[in-house]
Protein backbone atom coordinates (compact mmCIF):
# COMPACT_ATOMS: atom_id res chain seq x y z
CA UNK A 1 0.00 0.00 0.00
CA UNK A 2 2.84 2.41 0.88
CA UNK A 3 4.49 1.84 -2.46
CA UNK A 4 1.28 2.64 -4.30
CA UNK A 5 0.72 5.78 -2.23
CA UNK A 6 4.26 6.97 -2.89
CA UNK A 7 3.84 6.20 -6.59
CA UNK A 8 0.64 8.25 -6.71
CA UNK A 9 2.33 11.16 -4.97
CA UNK A 10 5.28 11.06 -7.33
CA UNK A 11 2.93 11.05 -10.30
CA UNK A 12 1.18 14.12 -8.94
CA UNK A 13 4.34 16.08 -8.18
CA UNK A 14 6.24 15.15 -11.34
CA UNK A 15 4.40 17.64 -13.63
CA UNK A 16 5.18 20.41 -11.13
CA UNK A 17 8.87 19.76 -11.61
CA UNK A 18 8.72 21.32 -15.05
CA UNK A 19 6.86 24.38 -13.88
CA UNK A 20 10.04 25.94 -12.47
CA UNK A 21 10.95 27.00 -16.02
CA UNK A 22 7.45 27.96 -17.13
CA UNK A 23 7.08 30.86 -19.51
CA UNK A 24 7.04 34.18 -17.72
CA UNK A 25 8.96 33.02 -14.65
CA UNK A 26 12.17 34.80 -13.62
CA UNK A 27 15.23 33.51 -11.83
CA UNK A 28 16.29 34.84 -8.46
CA UNK A 29 19.41 36.34 -10.07
CA UNK A 30 17.28 38.35 -12.51
CA UNK A 31 14.95 39.45 -9.72
CA UNK A 32 17.89 40.58 -7.58
CA UNK A 33 19.33 42.45 -10.57
CA UNK A 34 15.97 44.14 -11.15
CA UNK A 35 15.82 45.02 -7.45
CA UNK A 36 19.27 46.61 -7.58
CA UNK A 37 18.38 48.46 -10.78
CA UNK A 38 15.15 49.66 -9.16
CA UNK A 39 17.14 50.88 -6.17
CA UNK A 40 19.85 52.62 -8.24
CA UNK A 41 18.10 53.98 -11.33
CA UNK A 42 15.46 56.24 -9.71
CA UNK A 43 18.02 58.09 -7.52
CA UNK A 44 20.34 58.28 -10.54
CA UNK A 45 17.63 59.75 -12.78
CA UNK A 46 16.55 62.11 -10.02
CA UNK A 47 20.17 63.18 -9.50
CA UNK A 48 20.52 63.88 -13.22
CA UNK A 49 17.33 65.92 -13.09
CA UNK A 50 18.51 67.90 -10.07
CA UNK A 51 21.92 68.37 -11.60
CA UNK A 52 20.39 69.68 -14.81
CA UNK A 53 18.15 72.07 -12.86
CA UNK A 54 21.09 73.20 -10.77
CA UNK A 55 23.27 73.70 -13.84
CA UNK A 56 20.60 75.71 -15.61
CA UNK A 57 20.19 77.82 -12.50
CA UNK A 58 23.94 78.34 -12.40
CA UNK A 59 23.91 79.24 -16.10
CA UNK A 60 21.25 81.83 -15.37
CA UNK A 61 23.34 83.19 -12.51
CA UNK A 62 26.45 83.30 -14.72
CA UNK A 63 24.47 85.02 -17.48
CA UNK A 64 23.18 87.55 -14.97
CA UNK A 65 26.73 88.16 -13.76
CA UNK A 66 27.83 88.46 -17.39
CA UNK A 67 25.14 91.06 -18.01
CA UNK A 68 26.37 92.94 -14.96
CA UNK A 69 29.94 92.66 -16.25
CA UNK A 70 28.89 94.02 -19.66
CA UNK A 71 27.12 96.90 -17.96
CA UNK A 72 30.19 97.53 -15.83
CA UNK A 73 32.41 97.57 -18.91
CA UNK A 74 30.09 100.07 -20.62
CA UNK A 75 30.16 102.30 -17.56
CA UNK A 76 33.96 102.09 -17.42
CA UNK A 77 34.28 103.03 -21.09
CA UNK A 78 31.79 105.89 -20.69
CA UNK A 79 33.70 107.06 -17.64
CA UNK A 80 36.90 106.95 -19.65
CA UNK A 81 35.31 108.94 -22.50
CA UNK A 82 33.75 111.36 -20.07
CA UNK A 83 37.14 111.85 -18.44
CA UNK A 84 38.68 112.56 -21.84
CA UNK A 85 35.97 115.14 -22.55
CA UNK A 86 36.59 116.74 -19.16
CA UNK A 87 40.30 116.88 -19.96
CA UNK A 88 39.52 118.59 -23.25
CA UNK A 89 37.35 121.19 -21.57
CA UNK A 90 40.07 121.83 -19.05
CA UNK A 91 42.66 122.24 -21.80
CA UNK A 92 40.33 124.52 -23.79
CA UNK A 93 40.71 127.17 -21.10
CA UNK A 94 44.44 127.50 -21.76
CA UNK A 95 45.56 131.11 -22.36
CA UNK A 96 48.06 129.92 -24.92
CA UNK A 97 45.28 128.31 -26.93
CA UNK A 98 43.17 131.43 -26.64
CA UNK A 99 46.08 133.58 -27.79
CA UNK A 100 47.06 131.26 -30.63
CA UNK A 101 50.41 130.38 -29.02
CA UNK A 102 50.56 126.78 -30.23
CA UNK A 103 54.13 126.27 -29.03
CA UNK A 104 53.20 127.26 -25.47
CA UNK A 105 50.02 125.18 -25.60
CA UNK A 106 52.06 122.22 -26.90
CA UNK A 107 54.50 122.43 -23.99
CA UNK A 108 51.76 122.82 -21.41
CA UNK A 109 49.72 119.96 -22.86
CA UNK A 110 52.67 117.57 -22.93
CA UNK A 111 53.31 118.28 -19.26
CA UNK A 112 49.61 117.82 -18.37
CA UNK A 113 49.24 114.50 -20.25
CA UNK A 114 52.48 112.87 -19.20
CA UNK A 115 51.81 109.16 -18.37
CA UNK A 116 48.20 109.21 -19.55
CA UNK A 117 48.77 107.63 -22.97
CA UNK A 118 46.56 110.41 -24.34
CA UNK A 119 47.51 112.80 -27.07
CA UNK A 120 46.12 116.20 -28.14
CA UNK A 121 45.58 117.36 -31.70
CA UNK A 122 44.48 120.87 -32.71
CA UNK A 123 42.74 121.27 -36.07
CA UNK A 124 41.60 124.32 -37.96
CA UNK A 125 38.27 124.52 -39.70
CA UNK A 126 39.82 122.93 -42.82
CA UNK A 127 40.89 119.97 -40.69
CA UNK A 128 44.55 120.76 -40.98
CA UNK A 129 46.62 119.72 -38.02
CA UNK A 130 48.07 122.68 -36.23
CA UNK A 131 49.64 120.63 -33.46
CA UNK A 132 49.96 116.96 -32.49
CA UNK A 133 51.60 115.88 -29.25
CA UNK A 134 52.47 112.48 -30.76
CA UNK A 135 55.25 114.19 -32.67
CA UNK A 136 57.63 117.06 -32.00
CA UNK A 137 56.31 120.56 -32.32
CA UNK A 138 56.98 121.94 -35.74
CA UNK A 139 57.02 118.56 -37.48
CA UNK A 140 55.17 118.55 -40.81
CA UNK A 141 51.53 117.56 -40.26
CA UNK A 142 48.81 116.87 -42.76
CA UNK A 143 45.07 116.78 -42.67
CA UNK A 144 43.11 114.66 -40.24
CA UNK A 145 42.91 110.97 -41.21
CA UNK A 146 39.41 110.77 -39.64
CA UNK A 147 37.47 113.75 -41.08
CA UNK A 148 33.88 112.54 -40.58
CA UNK A 149 33.55 113.11 -36.80
CA UNK A 150 35.49 116.39 -37.14
CA UNK A 151 33.01 117.71 -39.67
CA UNK A 152 30.12 116.57 -37.51
CA UNK A 153 31.55 118.42 -34.52
CA UNK A 154 31.93 121.60 -36.58
CA UNK A 155 28.40 121.26 -37.90
CA UNK A 156 26.72 120.60 -34.55
CA UNK A 157 29.01 122.56 -32.28
CA UNK A 158 28.86 119.62 -29.81
CA UNK A 159 31.47 117.12 -28.63
CA UNK A 160 31.79 113.99 -30.77
CA UNK A 161 33.27 110.56 -30.06
CA UNK A 162 34.70 108.96 -33.16
CA UNK A 163 34.72 105.33 -34.12
CA UNK A 164 37.96 103.44 -34.35
CA UNK A 165 40.32 104.14 -37.23
CA UNK A 166 43.91 103.46 -38.14
CA UNK A 167 45.96 106.60 -37.37
CA UNK A 168 48.34 107.77 -40.01
CA UNK A 169 50.65 109.29 -37.45
CA UNK A 170 50.42 106.65 -34.71
CA UNK A 171 50.32 103.69 -37.05
CA UNK A 172 47.84 102.14 -34.64
CA UNK A 173 44.10 101.83 -34.20
CA UNK A 174 42.93 104.86 -32.27
CA UNK A 175 39.77 106.77 -31.40
CA UNK A 176 39.14 110.46 -30.81
CA UNK A 177 37.06 112.68 -28.60
CA UNK A 178 36.45 115.99 -30.43
CA UNK A 179 35.56 119.29 -28.75
CA UNK A 180 34.69 122.22 -31.10
CA UNK A 181 36.00 125.65 -29.99
CA UNK A 182 35.23 129.19 -31.18
CA UNK A 183 37.97 131.58 -29.96
CA UNK A 184 37.09 135.25 -29.82
CA UNK A 185 37.83 137.01 -33.08
CA UNK A 186 39.28 133.88 -34.66
CA UNK A 187 38.18 130.95 -36.85
CA UNK A 188 36.73 127.84 -35.16
CA UNK A 189 39.18 125.23 -33.89
CA UNK A 190 38.82 121.57 -33.07
CA UNK A 191 40.47 120.31 -29.90
CA UNK A 192 40.95 116.55 -30.19
CA UNK A 193 42.04 114.09 -27.49
CA UNK A 194 43.12 110.76 -29.02
CA UNK A 195 43.97 107.44 -27.42
CA UNK A 196 45.06 104.10 -28.73
CA UNK A 197 42.20 101.59 -28.93
CA UNK A 198 44.21 99.18 -26.82
CA UNK A 199 43.69 101.50 -23.84
CA UNK A 200 40.08 100.31 -23.73
CA UNK A 201 41.27 96.86 -22.79
CA UNK A 202 41.49 97.94 -19.16
CA UNK A 203 37.71 98.37 -19.13
CA UNK A 204 37.36 94.66 -20.02
CA UNK A 205 40.18 93.37 -17.84
CA UNK A 206 38.44 94.83 -14.82
CA UNK A 207 35.56 92.35 -15.32
CA UNK A 208 36.00 88.89 -13.85
CA UNK A 209 34.87 86.67 -16.73
CA UNK A 210 34.71 82.91 -16.19
CA UNK A 211 33.09 79.84 -17.58
CA UNK A 212 34.19 80.36 -21.20
CA UNK A 213 32.95 83.95 -21.49
CA UNK A 214 34.83 86.52 -23.64
CA UNK A 215 34.24 90.22 -24.22
CA UNK A 216 34.82 92.76 -26.99
CA UNK A 217 34.13 96.48 -27.45
CA UNK A 218 32.72 97.33 -30.88
CA UNK A 219 32.37 100.77 -32.43
CA UNK A 220 29.36 101.80 -34.49
CA UNK A 221 30.87 100.12 -37.57
CA UNK A 222 31.22 96.76 -35.84
CA UNK A 223 35.01 97.05 -35.65
CA UNK A 224 36.70 95.54 -32.62
CA UNK A 225 38.30 98.20 -30.42
CA UNK A 226 39.27 95.88 -27.55
CA UNK A 227 39.07 92.13 -26.92
CA UNK A 228 39.77 89.76 -24.03
CA UNK A 229 40.45 86.89 -26.42
CA UNK A 230 43.09 88.12 -28.89
CA UNK A 231 44.63 91.60 -29.23
CA UNK A 232 45.13 90.86 -32.92
CA UNK A 233 41.35 91.16 -33.36
CA UNK A 234 41.52 94.95 -32.80
CA UNK A 235 40.57 96.80 -35.98
CA UNK A 236 38.85 93.78 -37.47
CA UNK A 237 35.11 93.19 -37.87
CA UNK A 238 33.59 91.14 -35.07
CA UNK A 239 33.16 87.56 -36.26
CA UNK A 240 29.47 87.49 -35.26
CA UNK A 241 28.90 90.58 -37.40
CA UNK A 242 25.32 91.80 -37.83
CA UNK A 243 24.11 89.15 -35.38
CA UNK A 244 24.83 91.56 -32.53
CA UNK A 245 23.16 94.74 -33.76
CA UNK A 246 22.13 97.30 -31.20
CA UNK A 247 18.46 96.59 -31.49
CA UNK A 248 17.25 93.42 -29.80
CA UNK A 249 17.28 91.83 -26.36
CA UNK A 250 20.34 92.23 -24.20
CA UNK A 251 20.67 88.44 -23.94
CA UNK A 252 20.24 86.35 -27.05
CA UNK A 253 21.21 83.05 -28.67
CA UNK A 254 23.18 83.49 -31.91
CA UNK A 255 23.97 80.77 -34.43
CA UNK A 256 27.14 81.24 -36.48
CA UNK A 257 28.83 78.67 -38.72
CA UNK A 258 26.86 75.87 -37.14
CA UNK A 259 27.78 76.90 -33.58
CA UNK A 260 25.42 78.31 -30.97
CA UNK A 261 26.62 81.26 -28.93
CA UNK A 262 25.21 82.87 -25.82
CA UNK A 263 25.56 86.63 -26.45
CA UNK A 264 25.00 89.61 -24.14
CA UNK A 265 25.01 93.11 -25.70
CA UNK A 266 25.18 96.40 -23.81
CA UNK A 267 25.34 99.77 -25.67
CA UNK A 268 26.91 103.04 -24.55
CA UNK A 269 24.66 106.06 -24.53
CA UNK A 270 27.65 108.39 -24.90
CA UNK A 271 29.46 106.84 -27.85
CA UNK A 272 27.01 104.28 -29.23
CA UNK A 273 29.70 101.62 -28.88
CA UNK A 274 28.66 98.13 -27.83
CA UNK A 275 30.19 95.89 -25.23
CA UNK A 276 29.55 92.28 -26.29
CA UNK A 277 30.05 89.26 -24.01
CA UNK A 278 29.89 85.93 -25.80
CA UNK A 279 30.54 82.28 -25.15
CA UNK A 280 30.06 79.04 -27.01
CA UNK A 281 27.04 77.27 -25.64
CA UNK A 282 28.95 74.00 -25.64
CA UNK A 283 31.68 75.51 -23.48
CA UNK A 284 29.06 76.73 -21.03
CA UNK A 285 27.39 73.34 -20.91
CA UNK A 286 30.67 71.42 -20.86
CA UNK A 287 30.87 71.27 -17.03
CA UNK A 288 27.35 69.86 -16.92
CA UNK A 289 28.14 67.37 -19.66
CA UNK A 290 31.31 66.29 -17.86
CA UNK A 291 29.45 65.96 -14.56
CA UNK A 292 26.64 64.03 -16.22
CA UNK A 293 29.14 61.67 -17.81
CA UNK A 294 30.82 61.08 -14.47
CA UNK A 295 27.44 60.55 -12.85
CA UNK A 296 26.33 58.14 -15.57
CA UNK A 297 29.65 56.32 -15.40
CA UNK A 298 29.28 56.05 -11.64
CA UNK A 299 25.70 54.84 -12.03
CA UNK A 300 26.68 52.23 -14.62
CA UNK A 301 29.54 51.14 -12.37
CA UNK A 302 27.19 50.82 -9.41
CA UNK A 303 24.71 48.83 -11.49
CA UNK A 304 27.53 46.60 -12.77
CA UNK A 305 28.80 45.99 -9.25
CA UNK A 306 25.24 45.41 -8.06
CA UNK A 307 24.62 43.06 -10.98
CA UNK A 308 27.75 41.08 -10.14
CA UNK A 309 26.68 40.90 -6.50
CA UNK A 310 23.17 39.86 -7.59
CA UNK A 311 24.67 37.14 -9.79
CA UNK A 312 26.85 35.83 -6.96
CA UNK A 313 24.09 35.96 -4.35
CA UNK A 314 21.54 34.69 -6.86
CA UNK A 315 23.68 31.64 -7.60
CA UNK A 316 23.97 30.88 -3.89
CA UNK A 317 20.23 31.30 -3.33
CA UNK A 318 19.35 29.38 -6.52
CA UNK A 319 21.60 26.54 -5.44
CA UNK A 320 19.87 26.45 -2.06
CA UNK A 321 16.42 26.65 -3.69
CA UNK A 322 17.24 23.80 -6.08
CA UNK A 323 18.35 21.73 -3.11
CA UNK A 324 15.13 22.62 -1.34
CA UNK A 325 13.15 21.61 -4.45
CA UNK A 326 14.81 18.19 -4.35
CA UNK A 327 13.77 17.85 -0.71
CA UNK A 328 10.22 18.85 -1.66
CA UNK A 329 10.13 16.16 -4.34
CA UNK A 330 11.39 13.61 -1.84
CA UNK A 331 8.67 14.74 0.52
CA UNK A 332 6.11 14.34 -2.27
CA UNK A 333 7.45 10.85 -3.00
CA UNK A 334 7.07 9.89 0.65
CA UNK A 335 10.81 9.64 1.32
CA UNK A 336 12.46 10.83 4.51
CA UNK A 337 13.54 14.50 4.56
CA UNK A 338 16.20 15.68 7.00
CA UNK A 339 16.33 19.34 8.07
CA UNK A 340 19.31 21.21 6.63
CA UNK A 341 20.93 24.60 7.25
CA UNK A 342 20.93 27.11 4.36
CA UNK A 343 22.61 30.52 3.91
CA UNK A 344 19.12 32.08 3.91
CA UNK A 345 17.31 31.80 7.24
CA UNK A 346 13.87 31.52 5.63
CA UNK A 347 15.02 28.53 3.54
CA UNK A 348 16.34 26.87 6.71
CA UNK A 349 12.92 27.37 8.31
CA UNK A 350 11.20 25.88 5.24
CA UNK A 351 13.58 22.91 5.33
CA UNK A 352 12.78 22.33 9.01
CA UNK A 353 9.05 22.55 8.25
CA UNK A 354 9.45 20.04 5.41
CA UNK A 355 11.37 17.71 7.73
CA UNK A 356 8.52 17.97 10.26
CA UNK A 357 5.99 17.33 7.48
CA UNK A 358 8.03 14.31 6.38
CA UNK A 359 8.05 12.94 9.92
CA UNK A 360 4.30 13.56 10.26
CA UNK A 361 3.65 11.90 6.91
CA UNK A 362 5.66 8.83 7.85
CA UNK A 363 3.84 8.73 11.18
CA UNK A 364 0.53 9.03 9.33
CA UNK A 365 1.54 6.20 6.97
CA UNK A 366 2.48 4.03 9.93
CA UNK A 367 -0.83 4.87 11.59
CA UNK A 368 -2.67 3.96 8.38
CA UNK A 369 -0.86 0.64 8.30
CA UNK A 370 -1.74 0.05 11.91
CA UNK A 371 -5.34 1.05 11.30
CA UNK A 372 -5.58 -1.28 8.31
CA UNK A 373 -4.28 -4.13 10.42
CA UNK A 374 -6.66 -3.07 13.16
CA UNK A 375 -9.56 -2.97 10.70
CA UNK A 376 -8.75 -6.49 9.61
CA UNK A 377 -8.47 -7.61 13.22
CA UNK A 378 -11.68 -5.83 14.20
CA UNK A 379 -13.51 -7.28 11.26
CA UNK A 380 -12.55 -10.76 12.36
CA UNK A 381 -13.60 -9.96 15.93
CA UNK A 382 -16.84 -8.40 14.68
CA UNK A 383 -17.63 -11.53 12.71
CA UNK A 384 -16.89 -13.68 15.75
CA UNK A 385 -19.06 -11.47 17.96
CA UNK A 386 -21.87 -11.40 15.39
CA UNK A 387 -21.71 -15.20 15.12
CA UNK A 388 -21.87 -15.52 18.90
CA UNK A 389 -24.77 -13.04 19.08
CA UNK A 390 -26.63 -14.98 16.43
CA UNK A 391 -26.12 -18.31 18.18
CA UNK A 392 -27.13 -17.04 21.60
CA UNK A 393 -30.11 -15.13 20.23
CA UNK A 394 -31.31 -18.21 18.38
CA UNK A 395 -30.77 -20.41 21.42
CA UNK A 396 -32.86 -18.14 23.67
CA UNK A 397 -35.55 -17.15 21.13
CA UNK A 398 -38.93 -18.87 21.09
CA UNK A 399 -39.80 -17.74 17.59
CA UNK A 400 -38.22 -16.35 14.46
CA UNK A 401 -39.74 -12.92 15.11
CA UNK A 402 -38.29 -12.85 18.61
CA UNK A 403 -34.90 -13.91 17.22
CA UNK A 404 -35.00 -11.23 14.58
CA UNK A 405 -35.87 -8.47 17.02
CA UNK A 406 -33.28 -9.42 19.66
CA UNK A 407 -30.58 -10.04 17.03
CA UNK A 408 -31.24 -6.67 15.39
CA UNK A 409 -31.12 -4.80 18.72
CA UNK A 410 -27.83 -6.44 19.65
CA UNK A 411 -26.34 -5.61 16.25
CA UNK A 412 -27.38 -1.98 16.73
CA UNK A 413 -25.65 -1.93 20.13
CA UNK A 414 -22.54 -3.40 18.52
CA UNK A 415 -22.77 -0.76 15.79
CA UNK A 416 -22.90 2.06 18.35
CA UNK A 417 -19.76 0.72 20.00
CA UNK A 418 -18.13 0.48 16.58
CA UNK A 419 -18.99 4.11 15.84
CA UNK A 420 -17.26 5.15 19.04
CA UNK A 421 -14.26 3.04 18.09
CA UNK A 422 -13.96 4.78 14.75
CA UNK A 423 -14.24 8.19 16.41
CA UNK A 424 -11.69 7.33 19.08
CA UNK A 425 -9.20 5.86 16.59
CA UNK A 426 -6.19 4.30 18.28
CA UNK A 427 -6.47 6.48 21.37
CA UNK A 428 -9.51 4.66 22.71
CA UNK A 429 -13.02 5.69 23.86
CA UNK A 430 -14.20 7.53 26.96
CA UNK A 431 -16.25 5.30 29.30
CA UNK A 432 -18.89 8.02 29.72
CA UNK A 433 -19.41 8.22 25.94
CA UNK A 434 -19.79 4.44 25.72
CA UNK A 435 -22.40 4.35 28.50
CA UNK A 436 -24.38 7.22 26.98
CA UNK A 437 -24.30 5.65 23.50
CA UNK A 438 -25.63 2.29 24.67
CA UNK A 439 -28.38 3.76 26.88
CA UNK A 440 -29.40 6.38 24.29
CA UNK A 441 -32.07 4.17 22.54
CA UNK A 442 -33.75 3.61 25.90
CA UNK A 443 -33.21 7.06 27.46
CA UNK A 444 -36.36 8.23 29.35
CA UNK A 445 -37.95 11.58 28.46
CA UNK A 446 -37.57 12.70 32.06
CA UNK A 447 -33.83 13.38 32.35
CA UNK A 448 -33.97 13.21 36.16
CA UNK A 449 -34.61 9.48 35.93
CA UNK A 450 -31.13 8.77 34.52
CA UNK A 451 -27.82 9.50 36.24
CA UNK A 452 -24.41 8.81 34.64
CA UNK A 453 -21.33 9.93 36.57
CA UNK A 454 -17.72 9.02 37.09
CA UNK A 455 -14.18 10.28 36.37
CA UNK A 456 -12.68 10.43 32.88
CA UNK A 457 -11.54 6.96 31.91
CA UNK A 458 -10.38 5.94 28.43
CA UNK A 459 -11.06 2.37 27.28
CA UNK A 460 -9.03 0.30 24.87
CA UNK A 461 -10.59 -0.74 21.57
CA UNK A 462 -11.26 -4.31 22.70
CA UNK A 463 -12.67 -3.15 26.04
CA UNK A 464 -14.99 -0.72 24.28
CA UNK A 465 -16.47 -3.41 22.06
CA UNK A 466 -16.93 -6.00 24.80
CA UNK A 467 -18.06 -3.65 27.58
CA UNK A 468 -20.44 -1.98 25.13
CA UNK A 469 -22.24 -5.29 24.50
CA UNK A 470 -22.54 -5.85 28.26
CA UNK A 471 -24.00 -2.38 28.91
CA UNK A 472 -26.37 -2.86 25.97
CA UNK A 473 -27.70 -6.08 27.55
CA UNK A 474 -28.17 -4.38 30.91
CA UNK A 475 -30.02 -1.48 29.23
CA UNK A 476 -32.18 -3.90 27.23
CA UNK A 477 -33.16 -5.82 30.38
CA UNK A 478 -33.88 -2.53 32.20
CA UNK A 479 -36.17 -1.48 29.34
CA UNK A 480 -37.99 -4.85 29.35
CA UNK A 481 -38.21 -5.67 33.04
CA UNK A 482 -36.64 -2.95 35.17
CA UNK A 483 -36.15 0.79 35.80
CA UNK A 484 -36.62 1.92 32.17
CA UNK A 485 -39.93 0.05 31.79
CA UNK A 486 -42.05 2.06 34.25
CA UNK A 487 -42.30 5.88 34.34
CA UNK A 488 -41.40 5.84 38.03
CA UNK A 489 -38.20 3.84 37.61
CA UNK A 490 -34.75 5.38 38.01
CA UNK A 491 -31.35 4.26 36.75
CA UNK A 492 -27.88 5.34 37.86
CA UNK A 493 -24.59 4.21 36.32
CA UNK A 494 -21.54 5.25 38.35
CA UNK A 495 -17.88 4.29 38.40
CA UNK A 496 -14.76 5.17 40.28
CA UNK A 497 -11.11 4.20 40.29
CA UNK A 498 -9.60 2.78 43.45
CA UNK A 499 -5.92 2.04 43.06
CA UNK A 500 -5.53 -0.37 40.15
CA UNK A 501 -9.23 -1.21 39.96
CA UNK A 502 -12.23 0.31 38.22
CA UNK A 503 -15.51 -0.20 40.08
CA UNK A 504 -18.65 0.20 37.94
CA UNK A 505 -22.11 0.03 39.55
CA UNK A 506 -25.37 -0.39 37.61
CA UNK A 507 -28.28 0.42 40.01
CA UNK A 508 -31.96 0.29 39.15
CA UNK A 509 -34.78 1.51 41.41
CA UNK A 510 -38.44 0.61 40.70
CA UNK A 511 -41.65 0.78 42.78
CA UNK A 512 -42.42 -2.95 42.43
CA UNK A 513 -39.74 -5.52 41.75
CA UNK A 514 -40.65 -8.76 39.91
CA UNK A 515 -39.48 -12.00 41.47
CA UNK A 516 -35.91 -12.82 40.36
CA UNK A 517 -35.48 -15.81 38.09
CA UNK A 518 -32.69 -18.37 38.19
CA UNK A 519 -32.76 -18.68 34.38
CA UNK A 520 -29.71 -17.12 32.78
CA UNK A 521 -30.50 -15.36 29.55
CA UNK A 522 -28.15 -14.21 26.79
CA UNK A 523 -27.28 -11.01 28.65
CA UNK A 524 -26.22 -12.78 31.79
CA UNK A 525 -24.22 -15.35 29.81
CA UNK A 526 -22.52 -12.60 27.78
CA UNK A 527 -21.58 -10.71 30.93
CA UNK A 528 -20.22 -13.80 32.67
CA UNK A 529 -18.38 -15.19 29.67
CA UNK A 530 -17.16 -12.09 27.86
CA UNK A 531 -16.80 -9.40 30.53
CA UNK A 532 -15.74 -11.47 33.50
CA UNK A 533 -13.70 -13.97 31.53
CA UNK A 534 -12.02 -11.57 29.14
CA UNK A 535 -10.97 -8.99 31.72
CA UNK A 536 -10.47 -11.08 34.87
CA UNK A 537 -13.28 -9.02 36.37
CA UNK A 538 -15.37 -9.57 39.48
CA UNK A 539 -19.12 -9.53 38.91
CA UNK A 540 -21.87 -9.47 41.51
CA UNK A 541 -25.61 -9.28 40.85
CA UNK A 542 -27.70 -8.13 43.85
CA UNK A 543 -31.50 -7.97 43.96
CA UNK A 544 -32.54 -5.21 46.37
CA UNK A 545 -36.15 -4.67 47.47
CA UNK A 546 -36.31 -1.65 45.18
CA UNK A 547 -34.43 -3.08 42.20
CA UNK A 548 -31.33 -4.69 40.65
CA UNK A 549 -27.72 -3.74 41.37
CA UNK A 550 -24.92 -5.05 39.14
CA UNK A 551 -21.39 -4.40 40.45
CA UNK A 552 -18.26 -4.88 38.35
CA UNK A 553 -14.63 -4.67 39.48
CA UNK A 554 -12.14 -4.50 36.57
CA UNK A 555 -8.35 -4.42 36.66
CA UNK A 556 -7.45 -1.01 35.22
CA UNK A 557 -4.62 -2.37 33.04
CA UNK A 558 -7.10 -4.68 31.28
CA UNK A 559 -9.31 -1.80 30.17
CA UNK A 560 -6.97 1.05 29.25
CA UNK A 561 -5.08 1.37 25.93
CA UNK A 562 -1.52 0.10 26.03
CA UNK A 563 0.00 3.57 25.46
CA UNK A 564 -2.47 5.45 27.66
CA UNK A 565 -1.26 7.44 30.63
CA UNK A 566 -3.13 8.08 33.79
CA UNK A 567 -5.42 11.11 33.56
CA UNK A 568 -6.76 13.26 36.34
CA UNK A 569 -9.99 11.88 37.59
CA UNK A 570 -12.63 14.43 36.66
CA UNK A 571 -16.41 13.83 36.88
CA UNK A 572 -17.98 12.96 33.53
CA UNK A 573 -21.12 14.74 32.29
CA UNK A 574 -24.34 12.90 33.03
Amino acid sequence: MTKDAGQDTADVTRPDAGQGRAAGSLSITVLLGMLIAAAVLPPLVFSVYLLDRNNRAQMDVVATLAEAAAGGAVQTVDSQLQGMLTTLRSLSTSQDLEGGNMAGFYRGTQIALTGTESYVVVLDRDLNQLMNTRVSFGSPLGRSSNPEPMQRALATGKPVVSDGFFGRTSRKWVFNVVLPLTPKGRDPLLLVLTQNAESLGSALSMQDLRGGWNAVILDNNGVVLASTLMSADVGKPFFLGVDVEKDGPARRLVEHDGQDYEVIVKSSGLSGWRTVLWAERLSIERPLTRTLRLLMLGGVTMIAIGGLAAWIFGRQISKSVRRLVKEARRLGAGEEVVAATYPVRELTIVSAAMADASAQRRAAVNEIRFLMREVAHRSKNQLTVVSSIAKQSARNASSVAEFGESFQQRLMGLARSTDLLITGSVTGVELSELVKAQIEPFRPEDASRLTISGPRFRLSLQATQTLGLGIHELATNAAKYGALLTPLGRLSVTWRVEGDRLILVWRERVPSVPSPSDRKGFGTQLIERMLVGAFDAEYERIFHPDGLEARFVFPVDKLRPAAATDEAEQPADA
